[in-house]
């Protein structure tokens, strides 16, 4: 016989927690325990249940208050149904002090779990109540055993577990043109296509915020110079027939006029269509330049969702070498630089900059103007971030310079890093595609578990971590790697099933549930009716396999990371390999697309190294810090050259496409060296890594707006406020105030180290 738990679990029927329940109850009353009554009672329950294959707790406690208000010890079935009574508001009231902590507005994990929500407003309150009872019910209702104590235990991460049940989507690459061309329509209201830049940019915008009420994860555009540089010529043509307004006169020849670029000059001395044509262009630019500003000003004041959070956007451009292409990135460009309100860093979006030579990367190429205009203003703004389109693994053979709609074979990037480009069920683009959803493996407790499983059947007393290298035996190396990619086969494979039940779950979601996704934004669900489920367009997603903690991984196993030994860093490639190929083999056993995601840990940084160290305790330069490395970066407390860094994690670009990203720790003043932003790149171009950035410190006065480098400004020295805002990189995205980060990822702020 069975017995159904309360979380749904089926368990065998053991009469011995009867008799430990009612002599626990017995304990509470005058009469004491009497074993002897509580056996018969429990003998007498199991009679009842006789023949039954499947019986709920609720239906034996019954029968147990029956059993014993039939004898004479009523007083002992009082106490049981108190007893039973506490242990049902016990747990209930398990969230109670989390509960308390988000309502006084204690910073903790919980609450600093995501650094781009305020979790003190009453918004974000309710979000995180929302979010913790959530997890409970999937873990009860929603996860097979396997995943569900795989999670608990720390050996794997469901992240955006209370996003669960809603069904929804991680993230999306915007096909923009849609809207900018058709119009759409997002609650009571509709909009009519764009005509002019302001409109195109506002649009932009609504579609972004939109969508994320709809998903949980980011937003990005693919194509943000393509798809606005058709505005520009439009409001280019609306400013000559102004002039022609103005002077009554037929300038209609101006309307097709072939421009070479939207630069503004002086009027003087120009006289006649000279000038009316310049005058144009003068006004063009004028109001190309506020439409990217009004973009950026409102991508860090509109709030999506709960917790005060803007959305999360990312926007990718610089191959559009059109002259109305070069308009649009030199205007957000000299928009970013210029900063938001009173001269702030924006926060979002985050701007990618994609590099590709013949385009923009060489002195002879149309935008390399522009590349260096980027460099420059990711030396004072942190962005653009770099995206290199001629990484091996991130070039299309669809890609023609000569196509004028090139942009849709180019790889989009967003948010910290999740990239999405590979497809089964159609062409490989990054449009009108997202992640699915992601889940991520702990190799350093793989690792751990493996090396004191060997050491202990070799007889092996000897300490892990750094250094332990030197008690290694060759029996201890070979076997440990066998054992650890036993586990990791066995982890995976939990993780793709885990993945694949979500993906299930989520297709009996119908299109009303995603109106502005499911219209046609997402691939192919313009074919969809409102009633139907999004099943068939969902196979356009990806399913994410992520990894965190290769270093501290590899110190376990051989005693030192991958970027002070070549041997690590040869199982380091050995081991992201294997992870790959078993990836490879999930996409054709679920005909889905499945990738390698290196993870950008955040709530994570800390959560896996707590489980471990509370298991395993101290282990020098494994768990001996609040943290694990993200994924697979040399760890940021190890000084090493840029160079040397590059070297080491450039090879897991290739292995990890479902998203990768390489960062140099600059020191000083970047703004007074934008040749570093460019070295960074160059970095990329020559040992093949798709996707990088360059960290610094931009620390602000509020007051009066001075600024500089350094990370520990207290006090302006220009007017002696202590209003500073000091804007630092959490993982992909900035963050103007620490007080929003956990304890693992202000840890590993402090840890970090430059890069010379």
């Amino acid at each position: 016989m069975q017995v159904i738990k309360r979380d749904g679990r089926l368990v065998e029927f053991n009469p011995e927690r009867i008799v430990k329940a009612v002599t626990l109850a017995m304990s509470h009353t005058p009469g004491g325990v009497d074993i002897d009554l509580a056996n018969k009672v429990a003998l007498s329950v199991e009679k009842q249940l006789d023949g039954k294959l499947q019986v709920s707790v609720y239906e034996i406690q019954d029968l147990v208050e029956k059993r014993l208000m039939a004898t004479s010890r009523k007083e002992v079935a009082q106490a049981y149904i108190t007893y039973r009574y506490n242990r049902d508001v016990a747990r209930k009231s398990r969230t109670k002090p989390m509960f308390l902590e988000i309502i006084e507005a204690k910073a903790n994990d919980v609450t600093r779990e995501n650094a781009n929500m305020n979790a003190d407003t009453p918004a974000g309150m309710m979000m995180k109540f929302a979010s913790e009872t959530t997890k409970p019910f999937v873990d009860d209702f929603l996860l097979s055993q396997e995943a569900r104590e795989s999670h608990t235990k720390g050996y794997i991460h469901i992240h955006d577990k209370d996003y669960y049940p809603t069904k929804s989507l991680t993230c999306l690459q915007h096909p923009l043109d849609k809207i900018l061309k058709n119009g759409f329509r997002a609650g009571h209201g509709s909009s009519r296509p764009a005509k002019r830049i302001e409109t195109a940019s506002i649009i932009g915008c609504i579609s972004l915020e939109t969508v994320q009420n709809e998903m949980h994860g980011g937003q990005a555009i693919p194509e943000f110079d393509y798809y606005l540089a058709p505005f520009v010529r439009k409001t280019y043509v609306e400013e000559v027939k102004k002039i022609e307004n103005l002077l009554e006169e037929d300038l209609s020849d101006l309307y097709d006029y072939k421009i070479e670029d939207y630069i503004k000059k002086d009027l003087k001395g120009l006289e006649g269509k000279e000038r009316d044509l310049q005058m144009a262009i003068n006004e063009t630019v004028n109001r190309v330049h506020q439409s990217m500003e009004a973009f950026i000003h409102n991508m860090n004041t509109i709030h999506s969702r709960g917790g005060n959070q803007v959305v999360f956007s990312s926007i990718n451009y610089g191959t559009d070498d059109s002259a109305e292409g070069r308009c649009i990135i030199r205007e957000i460009l000299l928009s970013t630089q210029r900063g938001v309100g009173n001269g702030e860093t924006p926060i979002f979006p985050i701007q990618i900059w994609k590099k590709k030579r013949g385009i923009n990367y060489l002195p002879e190429d149309r935008n390399y103007d522009l590349y260096k205009l980027a460099c420059e203003v990711s030396a004072k703004r942190f962005f653009p971030n770099f995206l290199n389109l001629d990484a091996t693994f991130n070039r299309s053979e669809n890609w023609k310079k000569e196509d004028p709609n090139r942009g849709y074979y180019e790889v989009a990037t967003m948010g910290c890093r999740t990239r999405v480009f590979g497809n089964r069920h159609g062409v490989d683009t990054s449009v009108g595609r997202g992640n699915l959803s992601f889940t991520t493996i702990n190799l350093v407790r793989l690792a751990i578990e493996s090396a004191l499983e060997v050491q202990e059947e070799l007889g092996l007393k000897f300490e892990l971590g750094i250094g332990s290298q030197e008690h290694m035996t060759p029996a201890f190396k070979k076997n440990v790697k066998k054992v650890f990619m036993q586990k990791l086969e066995k982890y995976e494979a939990i993780v793709a099933r885990q993945l694949y039940d979500r993906y299930r779950f989520q297709c009996t979601a119908i299109a009303k549930q995603f109106p502005m996704l499911m219209s046609g934004l997402w691939q192919d669900s313009e074919k969809l009716n409102p009633n139907d489920i999004v099943e068939p367009v969902l196979k356009h997603g990806t399913l994410g396999i992520g990894f965190i903690g290769l270093a501290e991984c590899l110190t376990v196993l051989t005693g030192q990371h991958h970027g002070e030994s070549e041997k690590s860093q040869e199982l380091g490639i050995e081991i992201i390999k294997y992870m790959k190929e078993m990836n490879d083999k999930f996409s054709d056993k679920y005909d889905l697309n499945f990738s390698i995601l290196a993870t950008p840990a955040e709530g994570l940084s800390g959560r896996f190294t707590k489980i471990d160290k509370k298991e395993f305790g101290i282990i020098h330069g494994v768990t001996d810090r609040e943290y694990y490395t993200n994924s697979n970066h040399v760890p940021v407390w190890y000084k090493c050259t840029a160079e040397h860094k590059a070297k080491v994690e450039a090879p897991y670009h290739e292995l990890t496409l479902g998203g990768h990203i390489f960062y140099i720790e600059l020191d000083g003043d970047a703004t007074h060296n934008p040749e570093t932003v460019e070295a960074v790149v160059d970095l990329m171009d020559k040992y093949n890594m798709g996707y990088g950035s360059v960290n610094h410190t931009r620390s602000r006065c509020l007051d009066c707006g001075f600024e500089n480098a350094d990370a520990n400004l207290k006090k302006c020295p220009k007017c002696g406020s202590d209003q500073i805002d000091t804007i630092q990189r959490i993982t992909g995205y900035l963050v103007g105030t620490t007080s929003r980060w956990n304890k693992g990822k202000l840890a590993e702020l402090h840890d970090r180290v430059t890069h010379t």
